[in-house]
C-alpha cells in the first residue's frame, strides 16, 4: 500500500504526521509527504523560474521546503526515520520539478526508505486529487479543517480512502469506533480497523445502529464476521447495539476519545448531493478523527 500524508505547517501537522506515520510503519507502507502551496498563476510562470534558478545559485530554498524540512526533523525527532546526520541532510538536498506544479525533495545521504517528499502548488482539494490518482495511493491522511466543505470535498472527490485527523491528541487513551452494517464497504472497513488497531494497540468497539429497533439478518452477519475477525487478530472487542439516528449516534459515541472507521457511501454524487450520505454527516459533524474507506 502507498500512503499519502498531506501537511500545511509546522505549528499544526505534527499531530497528522504522528498518525500517519504510525499507520505506515504498521503496514510498512511506502509513504509521501506533501506540502500544498499557493496557487502559481500562468503569467507568473517565467519569472518564477528565473527565481528558482537564482535560488539555485545563492542556495536559497523554494517557498515550502522549509515546511518539508520540518517534517523531516520531526520525523527523526521523534524516532518514525533514523539518520545519524540530520543536521547535513537538507544542506545537500536536490530540488527537481517534474511537472509545472509538482516538485521533489530528494535528499542526498540520507538514511531513509520508502519515503517521499513532495510540494505542488495550486488548490488543495485539486491537488491531493491529482496526486492521489496519478501515483495510485491507497490511502490519504489529512489534518482536521474548520472549513467543513473542505472534508466534504476531500471525501467526494479523492479517490482514495480518507483519514481526517479531528483534535487528535497524543496523550489520550483513543479507541476505534468500527460502524458496521450490511453495506458493500463495511468488509474493508473492518480491514482497515484491524491494521488501524495493531498500528496503535488499541481496543475496537463495533457500532451497529437499527433506526426501529428491528436488526436485520444482514446486520447481524456483518457483527459476526467482524467480530471474528478481530478475535481472529487478538483485538480486544466490544459490540455496541444503538437504536436511531445512525449519524447522530456514531458522534454521541465516539465523543472525542474515538477514532471512527466507516465504509464509504455507495450513493450516487447527485444522491449524496440532495439527501447526503452517513460518512459526509459524521465527518462535518466529528470532533475525533475519522477514517473513510474506499
Amino acid at each position: 500500500m502507498k500512503i499519502l500524508i498531506a501537511i500545511s505547517s509546522k505549528e499544526y501537522s505534527g499531530p497528522t504526521l504522528d498518525v500517519g506515520m504510525n499507520i505506515a510503519r504498521a503496514l510498512n507502507a511506502s509513504t509521501t509527504i506533501l506540502d500544498v502551496g499557493e496557487k502559481i498563476n500562468e503569467l507568473s510562470i517565467k519569472d518564477i523560474n528565473i527565481t528558482n534558478e537564482l535560488m539555485d545559485t545563492w542556495n536559497i530554498d523554494r517557498p515550502g521546503v522549509d515546511v518539508l524540512e520540518w517534517a523531516y526533523h520531526y520525523l527523526v525527532k521523534n524516532s518514525f526515520i533514523d539518520n545519524d546526520s540530520e543536521e547535513e541532510v537538507f544542506k545537500n538536498k536536490i530540488v527537481t520539478e517534474n511537472a509545472s506544479n509538482r516538485t521533489e525533495v530528494y535528499l542526498k545521504g540520507a538514511n531513509i526508505e520508502k519515503l517521499s517528499l513532495i510540494l505542488r502548488n495550486g488548490d488543495i482539494v485539486t491537488e491531493l486529487r491529482d496526486e492521489v490518482k496519478a501515483y495510485e495511493y491507497g490511502l490519504t491522511i489529512i489534518g482536521g479543517s474548520s472549513k467543513r466543505s473542505l472534508a466534504h470535498d476531500f471525501i467526494q472527490y479523492i479517490e482514495s480512502s480518507i483519514l481526517i485527523v479531528n483534535s487528535f491528541n497524543l496523550d489520550k487513551n483513543y479507541r476505534i469506533l468500527l460502524a458496521v452494517d450490511d453495506s458493500p464497504g463495511t468488509a474493508n472497513a473492518v480491514k482497515y480497523g484491524v491494521r488501524v488497531a495493531q498500528a496503535f494497540k488499541i481496543k475496537v468497539d463495533l457500532i451497529n445502529i437499527s433506526k426501529d429497533g428491528h436488526l436485520r439478518e444482514g446486520y447481524n452477519n456483518a457483527i459476526k464476521k467482524a467480530r471474528k475477525m478481530l478475535r481472529r487478530c487478538s483485538i480486544d472487542t466490544e459490540v455496541l447495539l444503538k437504536i436511531g439516528d445512525p449519524v447522530d449516534n456514531i458522534i454521541n459515541t465516539a465523543g472525542d476519545d474515538h477514532i471512527i472507521i466507516m465504509g464509504a457511501s455507495t450513493q450516487s454524487p447527485l444522491a449524496k448531493f440532495f439527501v447526503g450520505s452517513k460518512p459526509l454527516g459524521v465527518v462535518e459533524k466529528s470532533t475525533c478523527p475519522v477514517l473513510i474507506v474506499k
